[in-house]
């Protein structure tokens, strides 16, 4: 499959957005306590995610204040709601690339404009494995940020109250009765998210990497969606897959919607115990322990069939969601080892691995780090549960990595069309496939 050329085909159509959208954070006061003559200055764009972005924020402020590098970080500002290259693009164009960067689909369209990390000691230090997505034709386009996984999220205390164990959850008949005695129980089963993110790249996932079964066998669906000869419609694991979904579906509480602000009250109604599970991944634990900081939050397979045995219905999807790359063609040598500099303060050394892998109560991010030699590990129980499903080999591959950007917005348009019974099975895998052949 030719990822990397349609990928740069679709660059050109990217919309322009205001630059006036992008404003800088007041992380700016740099050079900390360092004599220094000259101050380098960088910027980095985003904050990583929205849901740790006030630790992210603390955490620059901190290096900032007190590193000996003689660098200060600015923090750019990206819109939430908008793909990576709609606000990277207008940036290059006005000749404010920004020096730091992360991206997972759109690493080849910018791997010609950042720097080779081959043989950097970050790159040296990243676990097997995490570095592949990002070596394109060679060149090691970024490294990795964490680790995440994403599945069925459960509130260990209603599932107790209403005698289910998650662990036992292997099938669809299996997740069917765990639903029908949460009910029974006088909770909603499942808050499940019309978000177009969700669907178009996390659920669409749970087919694509159980369709195969393998990577290669993975790998030929895909090659087949952008030859225009595979059918959907006719395909086994297709409508095993929408089975699940139209269970999480009726299952649902009656609030879920596709609104951007479906995230929070899917946070809030299983924090709360106001549901039983949420099909999310782990970047939402950091969320749920603020809203309840007591609470048990794990996370399981979505069974796609009713063999119990099967692979799909005994791993969870885990990746590296995305990827940090340091711009090449408008950072100066200094700024792109300035760069290097506090990337490396934050996977090194004791406070940057605090801010990095911490708990979100102590001012953490709670990443998962994939880095040799980190002394700070994760201790919640959904990342404990996440390490376990990774010791035993029962994960899932990122398929929707190799999705060429504007893949999974098209996906998730059509997935709200589904979710929302605008269109029928066989529409949605029509405007599936249309997808791929655009």
């Amino acid at each position: 499959m030719a990822i990397t050329s349609r990928k740069k085909a679709l660059v050109a159509g990217v919309g322009i957005v205001s630059l006036a959208a992008l404003a800088l954070t007041g992380c700016s006061a740099g050079g900390g306590s360092a004599d220094c003559a000259e101050v380098t200055n960088i910027t980095w764009l985003g904050t990583i995610k929205v849901e740790i972005q006030d630790q992210f924020t603390a955490a620059i402020e901190d290096y900032n204040a007190t590193n000996t590098d003689c660098v200060s970080v600015e923090i750019l500002e990206s819109p939430q709601d908008q793909p990576f290259l709609q606000t990277v693009t207008p940036l290059y164009e006005a000749g404010k690339a920004p020096t730091i960067m992360t991206a997972l689909q759109e690493i080849p369209d910018m791997a010609d404009k950042v720097i080779d990390w081959t043989g950097e000691p970050l790159a040296e230090l990243a676990a097997e494995g995490t570095l592949d997505v990002a070596n394109i034709d060679g060149k090691q386009a970024g490294i990795p940020i964490t680790a995440e996984a994403f599945g069925l999220l459960y509130n260990k205390a209603v599932l107790d109250e209403a005698g289910v164990d998650a662990t036992s959850i292997h099938t669809q008949t299996a997740l069917a009765d765990a639903f029908a005695a949460v009910k029974e129980s006088g909770v909603d089963p499942i808050h499940f998210s019309g978000l177009w993110w969700s669907l178009g790249a996390h659920f669409t996932n749970v087919f694509h990497t159980n369709v195969g079964g393998t990577p290669e066998t993975n790998q030929e669906v895909l090659d087949a969606l952008t030859a225009g000869t595979e059918d959907l419609a006719a395909n086994e694991t297709f409508n095993a897959w929408l089975d699940t979904f139209d269970a999480l579906k009726e299952n649902s509480i009656s609030t879920a919607t596709i609104a951007d602000t479906d995230y929070d009250l899917g946070v809030e109604n299983l924090a709360t115990g106001k549901t039983g599970f949420w099909f999310m991944g782990n970047w939402a634990e950091p969320n749920l322990l603020t809203t309840d900081p007591e609470g048990e939050f794990g996370i399981m397979p979505v069974p796609v069939s009713n063999d119990e045995a099967a692979k799909a219905n005994n791993s969870i999807s885990v990746g590296v969601p995305f990827y940090a790359m340091i711009d090449k063609e408008q950072a100066t040598e200094a700024q792109q080892e300035a760069a290097i500099k506090v990337l490396t303060w934050f996977l090194t050394t004791d406070k940057g691995q605090n801010y990095w892998a911490g708990p979100v109560e102590d001012g953490g991010m709670n990443f998962i780090p994939v880095y040799k030699d980190f002394k700070v590990q994760p201790a919640t129980f959904m990342a404990k549960e996440i390490a376990s499903y990774i010791a035993e080999g029962n994960t899932l591959q990122w398929v929707n990595s190799l999705y060429p950007s504007g893949l999974q917005e098209a996906y998730g348009a059509s997935m709200q069309k589904y979710y929302d019974g605008q269109i029928d099975r066989a529409a949605l895998a029509a405007e599936l496939e249309a997808a791929w052949t655009k």
